[in-house]
């Protein structure tokens, strides 16, 4: 291997780093872009000087020695149930964490997510920090911890009530160790990330705040994943409405609204997509009629529909609301009538996009990857960080550290294990970005203010 030009050269496990992706027992998804083999001078040197520094070892040492206060945090938030659209207990607990660790400025906005702002020393950018209050959990259900196994049981534990802790740790140290940043941090914690909550939360903040220019947010993820892609969905609510009449009086004169939507999901499985830009659909739930000897007069059913490419993800829409259109016509010539409907409801929408491999924000996190030994591997998926990639706004999403198992099930868990090393290295990303002042620059760019 040849040997990368003056500031880029790295120690051989570092520089190996680089240019690796995760395999094996972690189980990461495939790369959705190649990792850069190397990084820009100015972002090499930034990372050197932070890595180098007395200051920000002392830090992560804090981080470290800060572990077990944060583990008991990580219990206490995880058993606060946060059903979507209900978050606000969890958020109120939140906030009173954040302004006993300093951050007097913080409140609950109107959308119900948890903002403060930690200032820098003026003139620098400002990164979003943060991790969702919400869990894909009903209220009612158990979010007991329980530990067996060397592992922390409980539903909502890793995704994202880890990362909440992590937020607060990192605030806590900063503070602690009078870390000054150049750059502000703004400090959040949101609503609406799971289910149809449809990043509300995050829309919301990006509505409101114009002036941010780049987002990095916490996610479980193995150590060296870095999310840039974020795939766009859309979800209908799709509703057939038919007169309905007995099963055997009225055979013959009226539609069967479930037969209509029988119709429509045989033709939408039928449906051929993309394997690149992956492309998927899927009717999730259906329901209706009335009884077992009555032709139906409704039926609906829940669609998801998702691609990393918004160009696919349309076309593929059009197809299957087109393939429900024809489905009605075809139920209806049956029976000679015209009397079946169907009506068709938007009820989620996730923005979707890239952030270049090449970017600041993203090269950041990959120096940041090899200082710690971390290989990166650079992913998609559908989180909070939809919103800004969407606007063109500079955004990752990083594991906080725990190796964590069974997201969104009732035996989800994480291994809390030397954790700390993963909420070491995204801070320090986080550093590089924003700078630490006589140590580092602020590697990301400020950007123009938003207009309304």
């Amino acid at each position: 291997m040849s040997k990368l030009p003056g500031p880029l050269r790295l120690a051989p496990l570092v520089l190996a780093a680089l240019f690796c992706t995760t395999r094996g027992a972690l189980a990461q998804p495939q790369a959705v872009a190649p990792t850069p083999a190397q990084v820009g001078p100015e972002v090499d040197r930034a990372f050197t000087q932070l890595m180098a520094s007395p200051a920000v070892q002392k830090l992560l040492d804090a981080l470290r020695a800060d572990h077990e206060r944060s583990l008991e945090e990580l219990k206490a938030l995880t058993e606060i149930e946060a059903p979507p659209f209900k978050e606000h207990k969890r958020a109120e607990a939140f906030l009173a964490r954040v302004k006993a660790f300093g951050l007097t400025n913080a409140k609950i906005d109107a959308e119900g997510n948890v903002i403060g702002l930690r200032k820098g020393t003026g003139n620098g950018p400002k990164l979003l920090i943060s991790a969702h209050l919400d869990t894909v959990f009903p209220a009612g259900t158990d979010v007991k911890v329980k530990e067996r196994d060397g592992r922390l049981h409980a539903p909502g534990i890793a995704d994202d009530t880890r990362g909440l802790a992590v937020l607060l740790s990192w605030l806590k140290v900063l503070n602690d160790n009078k870390v000054q940043t150049v750059g502000d941090l703004m400090f959040v914690a949101n609503v609406g990330e799971e289910e149809l909550g449809n990043l509300r939360g995050m829309k919301a903040i990006f509505r409101d705040h114009l002036d941010i220019d780049g987002m990095v947010g916490l996610e479980p993820s193995a150590p060296g994943s870095v999310l840039v892609l974020g795939t766009a969905s859309h979800r209908y609510e799709v509703s057939f409405q038919g007169p309905g009449g007995h099963s055997f009086g009225a055979f013959g004169q009226v539609p069967s609204a479930i037969h209509g939507m029988g119709r429509a999901i045989a033709k939408i499985a039928d449906i051929r997509t993309p394997s690149f830009p992956k492309t998927t659909f899927t009717v999730g739930t259906v329901g209706g009629g009335t009884s077992v000897n009555t032709i139906a007069p409704d039926a609906r059913m829940a669609i998801d529909i998702r691609s990393d490419d918004m160009a696919s993800l349309l076309e593929t829409e059009k197809k299957i609301l087109a393939a429900i259109d024809e489905a009605v016509v075809e139920e209806n010539r049956r029976w000679n009538v015209s009397t079946l409907s169907v009506s068709t409801r938007l009820i989620g929408e996730r923005p979707g996009g890239r952030t270049p491999p090449d970017s600041v924000i993203v090269e950041a996190a990959i120096r940041s990857n090899a200082a710690f030994g971390n290989r990166t591997l650079l992913r998609g998926g559908s989180t909070d960080a939809n919103v800004p990639i969407s606007m063109g706004i500079p955004a990752i999403v990083v594991g906080g550290g725990g190796k964590a198992s069974g997201f969104h099930s009732l035996s989800e868990s994480i291994d809390m294990t030397d954790a700390w090393k993963g909420a070491q290295n995204s801070l320090v990303t986080v550093l590089g970005l924003v700078g630490v002042q006589g140590v580092a620059p602020a590697l990301l760019p400020k950007r123009a203010a938003r207009i309304k």
